[in-house]
């Protein structure tokens, strides 16, 4: 069983709707509504693993003229909001693990931070700021929970073209979100990283995917995008096509 949350409850009922996963809608920047959440997880059954996927960027600006508050939504979101989560379902990680009947019993913790967390760029002070500070936290964890059954895996993301990430960013403006994907051939979509949490979780117990940064073909490094179609050096466009 799924247990999934998000702010948007239309959002929620939607997937709940395509999947069957239980729902419940809340802020995970509340405290309490992150005990509410653990709750109703708990309630639920045993948690085998958290897949840790909310985050947002805010604003272009630079470091010198960006809003102290765009900084302080990010931090809280991005950063304080998963570590307020996983504070909380350690304990029903830690009880799963300890009472699964698996050949090797564990339980997983995944969080999607970033490429932006590795590569600095301007435009990006405070998200690059905040997935870096993520990023670091989970390296953290990692060390902390050594010697425990308990995997915890870095999924850090490249150029992933979704509804709302860049248009919020750009604070609504469509034309300048869509720029950033003109040309790009097949840049990521949320189901690519939903099917790289898959991989990474059902690997056997004993394997630990403690970092995988995964961009489009189009896309070799943060800087190195191509524009147009990509075709087999020599080729003809027609034969790539």
């Amino acid at each position: 069983m799924v247990l999934a949350t998000a702010r948007r409850a239309d959002r929620l009922e939607e997937l709940a709707a395509e999947t069957g996963a239980e729902v419940l809608a809340g802020d995970i920047t509340d405290d309490a509504f992150v005990a509410e959440l653990r709750d109703t997880a708990s309630r639920l059954g045993e948690v085998e693993a958290l897949v840790n996927v909310a985050g947002g960027a805010f604003g272009t600006e630079s470091v010198e003229e960006s809003s102290i508050a765009d900084w302080q939504l990010m931090f809280e979101l991005n950063v304080l909001g998963t570590k307020r989560v996983i504070t909380a379902f350690l304990p029903l990680l830690r009880a799963s693990a300890a009472s699964s009947a698996d050949e090797f019993p564990h339980a997983d913790i995944v969080t999607v931070t970033s490429t932006a967390g590795r590569v600095i760029y301007q435009g990006g002070g405070g998200y690059v700021a905040t997935k870096a500070a993520e990023a670091a936290m989970i390296g953290v964890l990692r060390l902390e929970l050594g010697g425990e059954p308990i995997r915890v895996i870095d999924i850090a993301p490249g150029m992933v073209h979704t509804e709302e990430f860049t248009l919020k960013r750009m604070r609504g403006d469509g034309a300048s979100a869509d720029k950033l994907y003109e040309g790009v051939d097949h840049p990521l979509t949320a189901e690519d990283i939903a099917a790289t949490i898959q991989l990474a979780l059902q690997l056997p117990g004993h394997v630990n995917v403690d970092e995988l940064v995964v961009r489009p073909v189009a896309q070799r490094e943060q800087f190195q995008l191509h524009r147009g179609p990509l075709v087999m050096k020599g080729a003809t466009k027609e034969a790539g096509e």
